[in-house]
């Protein structure tokens, strides 16, 4: 079922199974993309590599991508139009990392490594953007207050680490959606994943729970991250985490194992149509009578503000926030 912002139902886009994942290699998938023919993903873990892992439509492992690096905790996995796999090495589930990093990996297993730096203290982040500029958006993972959105303050530079700004704030309200690791509203509001549709038009954050589409009219990231999203249900994944466009617009959506051997891969066919702005009118907007100034009362200013009810207990935010920060070591 599609959800709009303001909890305004509109046509089913219920996603369907693509492939079941077996493979150990992928039963902490944490980042997906897509070429249309083959996905790309990445596990959650902590091996002293980096293992992109080349995926079917049948979900079997094709190729691995190797490189390198020792990396700290890669979380997200972006495929930029040039071919090159972006990595956001950027979990940081114990808030003790000085910096954070993204790794920029060829196919052919080339990697270049660029540090990063909050302005503003620790945080842990799963989910990574890629502008068509080759600009990256880093969005944190709150189990209190909303996401936020950093960006680096300039070009990145191998060998160098690149201050990041905060340029926005995303704030998503639980939902009822089923799944995740633990029964909590938490769980249907922390951000786990993005992803860029192959256009540049439409943004995708998603949650243990739900995906929620973004448009993106004039390539303006940060003010598209402002607008209402559509909102779709992605239920009953046990860790769901990854998330991508193909080409044509399908949403594609990921999950670890959890406590089962293996997790499912969906889609959503045209999800991307769902989100895509109207193209703009030309038609020019009708000018207002002329006041008449003989009788005229003064003017009375009517806001209408339609803000949907939330209400998320503090005192349980509190409890399961500790739950959701999962403790795995790190190399």
């Amino acid at each position: 079922m599609l959800v709009s912002a303001g909890s305004a139902f509109a046509d089913p886009a219920v996603p369907v199974p693509l492939c079941t994942v077996t493979d150990q290699r992928l039963e902490e998938l944490s980042g997906l993309a897509s070429d249309g023919d083959r996905l790309y993903a990445i596990n959650d873990s902590d091996n002293g590599g980096i293992a992109i892992q080349v995926v079917g439509r049948d979900c079997e492992v094709q190729d691995t991508i190797t490189a390198q690096v020792n990396p700290f905790d890669v979380e997200d996995l972006a495929l930029a139009p040039d071919g090159r796999l972006w990595l956001a090495d950027t979990g940081d589930n114990n808030r003790t990392r000085e910096t954070v990093a993204l790794h920029v990996v060829s196919k052919d297993g080339d990697a270049q490594l660029f540090r990063l730096t909050y302005p503003d203290g620790k945080h842990d982040a799963e989910a990574l953007l890629v502008d068509p500029q080759g600009i990256p958006y880093i969005i944190t993972k709150e189990t209190l207050g909303s996401a936020l959105v950093y960006r680096p303050t300039a070009p990145l530079v191998a060998g160098t680490t690149v201050p990041l700004e905060q340029v926005g704030k995303v704030s998503i309200a639980g939902t009822d959606t089923p799944g995740g690791p633990v029964k909590s509203p938490i769980v249907t509001r922390v951000v786990t994943g993005g992803a860029v549709s192959h256009d540049n038009k439409v943004i995708a954050l998603r949650t243990y729970t739900d995906a929620y589409l973004y448009p993106v009219p004039d390539g303006d990231f940060v003010k598209a991250l402002k607008s209402d999203p559509v909102r779709i249900p992605l239920p009953n994944e046990e860790q769901g985490e990854a998330i991508a466009f193909d080409p044509d617009g399908t949403l594609l959506s990921g999950s670890e194992f959890g406590k089962t051997t293996s997790s499912t891969i969906t889609t959503v066919a045209g999800a991307a149509a769902l989100a895509t702005p109207p193209p703009p009118t030309t038609t020019p907007a009708p000018q207002p009578p002329a006041a008449d100034t003989t009788s005229a009362a003064p003017a009375t200013k009517t806001t209408t503000e339609l803000w949907p009810a939330i209400g998320l207990g503090a005192a349980a935010l509190v409890l399961v926030a500790a739950f959701i920060r999962r403790s795995r070591r790190k190399a």
